[in-house]
């Protein structure tokens, strides 16, 4: 269920969280109109109301009517209060009140969003992180603005902690502004087609921008074909979004030629935006917000390009397209390509538009209510009965967890069971026929945790069982049941076997962490909305109607091939080897950029072998081997070291021989693999593999290398620290003519500064900090100064990371501070259009050595290349490498009592004093604790102080007064009574929290 951030990427989400004046409430471009003064009562709904004068009509920002505000029955993490706008608006702020002149306020609270009132999501400040402070009395107003907005018509806040001495009270308002919006719907069989007059003149960049919602994880969402079989195509292969760039000659699941990929669980029925700039080699895609940039290798940029561009599939009348792709199936909106709106041309009928198929301009599919299971003690209990054809039971999941508990079932006590679980990514039925019995296991499927909604069925019948994955029969699982063994009477999703039921409930088995959606029993789909209400079985620690698992999106850069099939190899020797030699659709040198610049990069090679070894054991001599990028040859394999010239088993101890460092060394007659991932990365990609030990009876070999992945940006963090107004960096002049495209993070104390200055003989460019809440893009290119300014509503000198984007093409300038709305100026419709510079590009000053900046600039990109500010800064007087302080924008993402260390690129969350770990210590660290099974820490070791031979221990002994401690801990159990903790000192002191056998808590000390 946790998310995995990976590297931070150069987009970053921010929320204030101060309270406001009436005159702040929005943003700058007049989008903050309160949104909920004027509705109906019947607009406002809620879990429960308390009683009539609490209920949600009472529930407006400043109303005194009724109670004061809406208050549920209970006050517990189960309530909610929801507002229908009436019609899909840009929510830019909400705000909080307390119940009138009462003790009821809520401290904090979720806010979830929806088109439909089904289908939640949860509104996320940044990555991994939820929720928002709330009041601390129940008058004042606490403003939290929407970085970036939302588009919604339903609005749902969930109180998760309120004042302790009264209950939960909310008055709520949200701010915003109408949302326009052009649907289209593409049924997986329909397409569309807009064909244009492409402009003769050099035309600056192709910009596309769309959003998209589906539940289907594959399918094209957009296709633009070129000369020489050469192509783009923006598409969804299991979730993620691939933006792939070559000859398109691939299959649905392995994309050919260089691209990037981004997201994942974009299958999840919610809107997900698309921003698709390609400029001449360079091309940007950014995904909800996250964006990767990288160069096309060749010659292919956007003037290569027919002058067509097709949406929902590959629509290409009159030519022969041999990449073929799943369409889309699904929702598009707003789709603009370069300034056309083509939902609105469609609708017109206008004669650039072609259709293949069947679309509508509405989006009103019907959306299945999921659960999300939020920890390992989250459960579900639904009644079930055996009817005369038996019992079934079907449902979908998605997770990426290994291991879990999915569905158990008893028919009655003390008999036998089932148990559905996933161990190891595989699907595990177990049957018992008594609580005493050893469980039979069978297994289907394999690697079940990669985040994929996956389909089970479940049939009892005549003392057979019969479970089917995916709906694929050769995957099904069929077992007789075991006499005394049946579907039972209740069927339990998650959570631990109960009391009595065997071993199922320790450590190695605990409790789903995912996602369910489309339960059905005995062929009736449940309706879990009457689960929500109580009317229907009962759960616990559920999120109904949302899917909360998270995105583990990391953008990842992938490289092709011309050898991705499975090769076999027989007949080889070392006078006569096997050797493959592998041509990537990059140059040496755009290869060594890519890989130069990644964080990470990673390759898989399969290697297969059945009497065809790798080592000659009797003289170490290598018969297998690969060659590296600098041709250099490697004899270690996936898995291992460079150094330890082995396999992963060899590494691991898992060999099938252990008297063999990898597993082909055995030279056994069967079909054995080394098989792993090279991580190296100095030694990627593979450019050769050579195998010369296949000429021996029944000796064979078999390969496959699977494409150069690589992710991260080691220049991310890449920065400087400028001490002085008269310091700055120089570099070369910045090539810029017909487009710039400058991006960079500041942060500073001061209250101006020149972030960058370039200078010609009358044309310039600049970009700097003109007063603590402004920014200016200023440029000349020959027709007059001209300026894009953005005024931010609080100061940007507060010493925290601030991101900032100018760009100038022939079209317009634009200027992005943050998440703040976009300043643009239009260029003059005739006059100079090129940029001509001739000085050296100043960075943190000006060739004046006047106004210079005072602070640190980061990630500093011109046209998608990232500048060395390190380098640089080592040899320039008055300017530092690298920036400190990275803790005080970040150290917040480190949860439940981490700390924040800074590292000289980046920061990490130290997790040592916190009961949890994980990359922001949100991971909660636990353990199963069985019949008569315990921990003991002792804290040091007693020493009489009178005969002590250690001073140290007695002085630390002696000097330690204690005058307050605090131990925190969480548990879930059924067995009652319960010792949960006992503390004793030397001194006959103690003190223990007992679980008593009425389930109440007791604390016992003396």
């Amino acid at each position: 269920m946790g998310s995995v951030p990976g590297a931070f990427l150069p987009v970053i989400l921010l929320l204030s969280a101060k309270s406001w004046g009436p005159a702040m409430a929005g943003n700058t471009d007049n989008c903050d109109k309160p949104l909920m003064s004027a509705l109906p009562p019947s607009s406002f709904s809620s879990s429960s109301e308390l009683s009539s004068s609490h209920s949600p009509g009472f529930a407006r920002l400043n109303r005194r009517d009724g109670a004061g505000g809406w208050t549920p029955l209970v006050s517990d993490k189960n309530q909610w209060l929801q507002i229908d706008l009436g019609e899909r608006v840009e929510v830019t702020a909400v705000a909080t009140q307390g119940g009138y002149g009462s003790s009821d306020w809520v401290t904090s609270y979720l806010l979830m969003f929806s088109d439909s009132s089904r289908n939640w999501k949860q509104y996320r400040r940044e990555e991994g992180v939820s929720g928002f402070p709330g009041n601390s009395n129940a008058d004042s107003v606490v403003h939290h603005r929407l970085r970036p907005p939302v588009e919604a018509r339903h609005l749902r806040f969930l109180p998760s902690s309120w004042n302790p001495d009264g209950r939960i009270g909310m008055r709520v308002e949200a701010y915003g502004c109408p949302y326009r919006s052009q649907v289209i719907d593409f049924d997986g069989k329909s397409s569309l087609l807009y064909r244009f007059v492409k402009n003769t003149s050099s035309s600056a960049k192709d910009v596309i921008s769309l959003k998209f919602k589906t539940m289907q994880s594959d399918g094209v969402l957009l296709h633009r074909e070129g000369r020489g079989g050469d192509s783009v195509t923006l598409a969804l292969v299991k979730g993620t979004l691939f933006l792939l760039v070559g000859s398109g000659d691939s299959s649905p699941l392995s994309p050919s030629g260089p691209g990037g990929a981004l997201g994942s669980l974009l299958d999840d029925q919610q809107w997900h935006s698309v921003h698709f700039e390609h400029s001449h080699q360079l091309v940007n895609l950014t995904v909800d917000g996250r964006s990767q940039q990288f160069r096309v290798w060749g010659d292919l940029s956007q003037e290569d390009l027919d002058p067509e561009i097709s949406f929902g599939g590959i629509l290409a009348p009159g030519k022969s397209v041999t990449f073929q792709r799943k369409n889309f199936d699904g929702c598009l909106e707003n789709i603009n390509f370069n300034g056309e709106d083509i939902i609105d041309l469609a609708k017109r009928h206008g004669p650039q538009i072609l259709v293949a198929g069947t679309i509508s301009f509405s989006c009103s599919r019907p959306q299945p209510v999921p659960i999300t299971f939020l920890s390992a003690g989250s459960h579900l209990e639904l009644p079930g009965t055996l009817g005369q054809d038996g019992a079934t039971v079907s449902f979908q999941f998605r997770t990426w967890n290994s291991a879990g508990l999915l569905l158990s079932s008893r028919p009655h006590q003390g008999s036998g069971g089932l148990v559905l679980a996933l161990h190891d990514g595989t699907l595990r039925l177990g049957l018992s026929s008594s609580p005493g019995q050893a469980q039979s296991d069978v297994t289907a499927g394999v690697g079940l945790n990669d985040g994929q909604w996956h389909s089970v069925s479940l049939t009892v019948k005549r003392n057979q069982l019969r479970v089917t994955l995916d709906h694929d029969g050769a995957a099904s699982i069929h077992a007789a049941l075991p006499v005394g063994t049946g579907a039972g009477d209740t069927y339990r999703f998650g959570g631990c076997l109960r009391p009595g039921s065997g071993p199922e409930c320790e450590g190695s088995l605990s409790g789903f962490q995912g996602c369910l959606r489309l339960v059905s029993i005995n062929a009736q789909e449940v309706d879990l909305i009457s689960v929500q209400r109580g009317a229907l079985g009962n759960f616990s620690h559920l999120q109904i109607d949302a899917c909360g698992i998270l995105d583990r999106d990391v953008p990842w850069t992938i490289l092709q091939h011309n050898g991705s099939t499975f090769t076999r190899v027989k007949g080889t020797d070392r006078e006569n080897p096997h050797r493959a030699t592998f041509q990537y659709a990059a140059t040496a040198e755009q290869l060594l950029a890519t890989i130069t610049r990644a964080g990470h990069c990673q390759q898989e090679l399969e290697f297969h072998c059945r009497r065809s070894r790798l080592q000659d054991a009797r003289d170490g001599t290598s018969l297998s081997w690969w060659v590296g990028r600098s041709n250099e040859t490697h004899t270690y394999w996936g898995g291992s070291l460079p150094e330890a010239q082995k396999c992963t088993c060899g590494f691991a101890g898992t060999c099938i021989d252990s008297r063999y460092h990898c597993n082909c060394d055995a030279d056994r007659d069967e079909w054995t693999n080394d098989t792993g991932v090279l991580s190296y990365k100095e030694h990627l990609p593979v450019m050769q593999i050579v195998v010369t030990d296949t000429a021996h009876r029944s000796s064979e070999a078999a390969y496959r290398l699977g494409p150069l992945l690589c992710q991260g940006d080691r220049l991310f963090w890449n920065s400087a620290s400028f001490h002085t107004e008269a310091s700055y960096l120089h570099f070369p002049t910045f090539q810029g003519e017909i487009s710039a495209d400058v991006s960079f993070f500041f942060k500073t104390m001061a209250s101006s500064g020149v972030f960058l200055e370039n200078l010609g003989i009358t044309d310039f460019i600049s970009l700097e900090l003109r007063s603590p809440v402004e920014v200016t893009f200023s440029f000349d290119v020959g027709n007059g100064p001209c300026e894009v300014t953005v005024q931010a509503p609080t100061p940007l000198n507060d010493n925290r990371w601030h991101l900032v984007r100018a760009e100038r093409n022939v079209k317009e300038a634009s200027l992005q501070v943050d998440w703040l709305p976009r300043g643009t100026r239009a260029a003059p419709e005739d006059g100079h259009m090129l940029l001509q510079l001739n000085s050296q590009l100043f960075v943190g000053g000006t060739a004046t050595r006047q106004r210079g900046f005072l602070g640190c600039i980061r990630s500093l990109q011109l046209n998608g290349e990232t500048l060395d500010l390190e380098e640089r800064a080592k040899v320039t007087p008055g300017v530092e490498p690298g920036c400190p302080g990275h803790c005080s924008t970040y150290g917040h993402l480190c949860h439940n009592g981490g700390r924040c260390r800074e590292k000289p690129h980046g920061f990490s969350c130290d997790c040592e004093l916190s009961a949890f770990t994980g990359p922001f210590c949100s991971h909660e660290i636990s353990a199963y604790f069985g019949p008569g099974s315990s921990v003991t820490y002792n804290f040091h070791e007693y020493y009489p102080l009178s005969t002590n031979s250690s001073p140290h221990a007695a002085s630390f002994q002696g000097d330690v007064t204690l005058t307050r401690e605090l131990i925190t801990f969480s548990f879930r159990t059924a067995q009652t009574p319960s010792l949960l903790l006992y503390v004793d000192s030397f001194y006959e002191e103690y003190l223990s929290v007992i679980l008593a056998r009425n389930g109440s808590l007791q604390i016992r000390y003396k």
